[in-house]
């Protein structure tokens, strides 16, 4: 009968491979010092001649050491200065509207500026507040499928320096 802990390169190689096919579906880092630490730790000590369990005790603590001392370094070098760019949703609060019909009740329709057309409803400090077609409105937060929407404030105009 053959000794099944001469094939453990075999396990060692597979975990490893399993690690980076996880890394590169996840990009978080982690699988990756996991990998190297099956490949340096549980390789390396089984090519050194160690026992099993010398090799995985040895491929833990340096998955371990790589996860809490080395990935925290490289996510801050490889996220520093990356300029946070809002999306989709998130995009859309702050952004200037106008509305399309007359609010009832405080709901109506509002054209965004970026060309879309929303369901929109008043924030609840605007409720009794009028709204007709063409306002100024102003994205608070969304809703749903929903904007909810503000007056915006009037523009504030320079006075003019030719008038005396």
């Amino acid at each position: 009968m053959p000794d099944l802990f001469q094939y453990t390169w075999i396990v060692w190689i597979v975990i490893t491979v399993a690690c980076v096919v996880m890394e590169l579906i996840t990009l978080h880092l982690l699988f990756l010092m996991v990998a190297a630490g099956s490949l340096i730790g549980g390789l390396g000590t089984r090519l050194l001649g160690a026992d099993w369990w010398v090799q995985v005790l040895s491929a833990a603590v340096l998955s371990g050491l790589l996860v809490f001392l080395i990935r925290p370094l490289l996510w801050r070098v490889l996220v520093k200065g990356r300029d946070v760019h809002l999306t989709n949703v998130d995009a859309l609060s702050g952004m200037g509207a106008r509305a399309t019909v007359a609010f009832v009740d405080g709901a109506g329709f509002a054209k965004l500026a970026n060309g879309e057309t929303w369901t929109a409803r008043l924030d609840d400090a605007h409720e009794s507040v009028t709204v007709p077609p063409g306002a100024r409105l102003s994205v608070v937060a969304i809703d749903g499928a929903t904007a909810v929407v503000a007056p915006a404030p009037h523009p504030i105009t320079a006075p003019d320096s030719t008038k005396g």
